[in-house]
């Protein structure tokens, strides 16, 4: 698969969350700047016609929510993201059976909208290889275009990320990222040339 040079922003999400320490001398808004990064989706137009499914993979703490966010306002996209539907709902963002009523519901919803020609932006984890294949041939069914986009980000930071946001309750623990980073199944070369466009955020 060609190898294309990674665009500005995916060179500023690794550098500016992932990277050296920040400095003390840094403005407020440059630290901003850093926590909620701006990337850039000018290779990305919104189309004319036709549908597109963005797929965002990766374990909490990626960042999924922040980059998705982006790529809804940059793209006109429409995003679901299980977290935002439940905590508006009063629900335990721990309860799995009711997180894959939500997941079930917006995944309905968006067929809908990739039949109507809309892009749609799944922000759900899809830590495994076969939830993703799923969401690829459903939408490749519907006749949308299809993409895997994967920030891939080191155990360490998704620990401290997790921690610093304190969203879930109770908290995650690192013992649990770091088992279910070893049941999370990475996108492969293999696997990214399926898709229309494959991207990953290195962190």
């Amino acid at each position: 698969m060609h190898q294309r040079e990674p665009l500005e922003g995916e060179r500023y999400f690794s550098a500016s969350l992932f990277g050296t320490r920040k400095s003390p001398e840094k403005s407020a808004l440059e630290i901003k700047r850093a926590r909620h990064p701006r990337y850039d989706f000018s290779d990305m137009e919104r189309p004319n016609s036709g549908s597109r499914l963005i797929i965002v993979c990766g374990l909490p703490g990626s960042g999924k929510t922040t980059y998705a966010r982006q790529l809804e306002a940059s793209l006109g996209a429409t995003r679901f993201c299980p977290d935002e539907w439940m905590q508006a709902l009063s629900l335990d963002l721990w309860d799995e059976a009711r997180r894959a009523g939500v997941e079930k519901l917006q995944w309905e919803l968006g067929q809908k909208l990739l039949g109507l020609g809309a892009t749609v932006v799944i922000e759900w984890g899809t830590w495994g290889r076969s939830e993703r294949d799923a969401l690829r041939l459903r939408a490749r069914e519907l006749g949308a275009a299809v993409e895997l986009h994967y920030l891939a980000v080191h155990v360490e930071v998704l620990i401290e990320r997790v921690q610093h946001r304190g969203l879930e309750s109770p908290p995650i623990r690192p013992e649990q990222l770091l088992q279910w980073a070893d049941v999370f199944q990475a996108p492969t070369g293999e696997e990214f040339s399926l898709f229309d466009r494959a991207v990953t955020l290195q962190g």
